[in-house]
């Protein structure tokens, strides 16, 4: 009797962690479409292909939606990482729609998403301006390229006021340093790269000035 008595109170703990099971699974997969879809989406940016990357972005966004519905129930599903890194690359993707196209960069709140995943997010958004200002420094669009490291050194400025334990940033610290690497990196380039420009607008310039101060031959 004894042994049917705790069958019987461990009934309900079963049905309690098969439902936890059945949301990490769902919630699991949809993770994976979010990023999948989010990855697409910034590739597609970078080809310039806008309406590629806004419908990659719609289905990145219904899968975390998905995600967080499964979990609704289970916070611990929910906060235990995979969720949160879904929400920080689809974060990414929109923040770098954004960047590329010169637009407000989207806060939490309108992305729906929580703080520490735009954060993430956030940062990471920095290494695609890098490569979208380096497409435009090979095409002779310094100025472009400019705006965007602007654009990168507004985000360092953000990410140095989160002055919180690493513990409740999910280790914001580490990212925020690659970026602020990045961002030096990509200053470097463009100053080599204006450097380069003046060199040649005055060699081209002291060529016109020749050209008009030696005569034609008779």
């Amino acid at each position: 009797m004894a042994g049917e008595d705790l069958l019987a109170l461990s009934e309900p703990v079963r049905e309690r962690f098969r439902a936890r099971h059945e949301a990490r699974e769902t919630a699991y997969q949809a993770s994976r479409d979010t990023i999948r879809n989010a990855a697409n989406a910034i590739r597609a940016l970078h080809r310039a292909d806008v309406d590629e990357a806004d419908r990659l972005l719609t289905a990145s966004r219904d899968a975390l939606d998905s995600a967080h519905e499964a979990t609704a129930h289970c916070p611990e599903v929910l906060h235990s990482g995979f969720v949160q890194d879904a929400a920080k690359e689809y974060a990414e993707a929109r923040l770098t729609r954004a960047a590329l196209a010169g637009a407000a960069l989207p806060g939490p709140d309108e992305l729906d998403v929580d703080d520490g995943s735009w954060l993430h997010g956030l940062a990471e958004t920095v290494g695609e301006c890098r490569r979208a200002c380096l497409d435009h420094v090979r095409a002779g669009r310094l100025d472009a390229g400019e705006q965007l490291l602007a654009l990168m050194q507004e985000i360092l400025a953000v990410l140095a006021t989160i002055d919180v334990p690493d513990g409740l940033t999910r280790g914001l610290r580490r990212n925020a340093d690659a970026a602020r690497a990045i961002t030096e990196r990509t200053r470097g380039d463009l100053t080599t790269a204006a450097s380069q420009r003046a060199l040649r607008e005055a060699l081209d310039a002291h060529r016109e000035a020749l050209g008009r101060a030696v005569p034609p031959p008779a």
